[in-house]
């Protein structure tokens, strides 16, 4: 089976498949009021998981038919850094890319500073505010068990260290996800006409 490498910056000639706005807090940042490193990927998280809710989905725990708990895991993170998010500002996180795969969702995305004169958000703001960019994976996995009420804690000792399997991305997901990408790409091309 062979993979082919893409690159995580993102194509800014096109609108983002979803973008929002975030404010930067003082617990984002290190004493120097620069975000920390990680929190990038805190960023692109909530990004993804309001990109989800807009999408009328559920969130990332599904139930099977059966009762089986499935869910996403980060499976792989690659994330480029080119500039420093500040204390106080506001960034526009975006969802540029989705790639469906059987079993996971590959996520391009990334962060740019919001400029007093980005009003229009159907367009994209410059090149030059662009601070980072990352590809995400997430895995779709299956608990192993399910989860049994214990009169201590809500939750059995097992079921908490419950193994994990990797399943196939539930179809109502995969269905809703492409449709949104098809819509976007749609969309795209009649602005691109216009």
């Amino acid at each position: 089976m062979s993979q082919t490498m893409t690159t995580t910056t993102p194509n800014t000639m096109t609108s983002p498949l979803f973008s929002t706005d975030y404010h930067v807090y003082i617990n984002h940042t290190d004493a120097g009021g620069i975000v920390y490193h990680a929190n990038h990927l805190v960023f692109f998280e909530n990004c993804r998981r309001d990109w989800f809710t807009k999408l009328g989905l559920s969130g990332y725990f599904m139930h099977s038919d059966t009762g089986q708990v499935q869910h996403f895991v980060v499976s792989q993170a690659q994330l480029k850094y080119k500039k420093a998010i500040l204390l106080d500002e506001t960034i526009d996180v975006r969802i540029d890319n989705v790639e469906l795969k059987p079993a996971s969702i590959v996520f391009y995305q990334s962060i740019h500073r919001r400029l007093p004169t980005d009003t229009d958000t159907n367009h994209p703001p410059l090149q030059h505010t662009l601070l980072s960019s990352g590809k995400i994976v997430i895995a779709c996995v299956q608990n192993q068990i399910k989860p049994e009420p214990s009169s201590t804690d809500g939750f059995s000792t097992q079921a908490a260290t419950a193994p994990m399997q990797p399943i196939r991305v539930p179809e109502a997901l995969h269905n809703t996800i492409q449709q949104a990408i098809t819509q976007h790409s749609h969309n795209s091309d009649l602005y691109s006409q216009s």
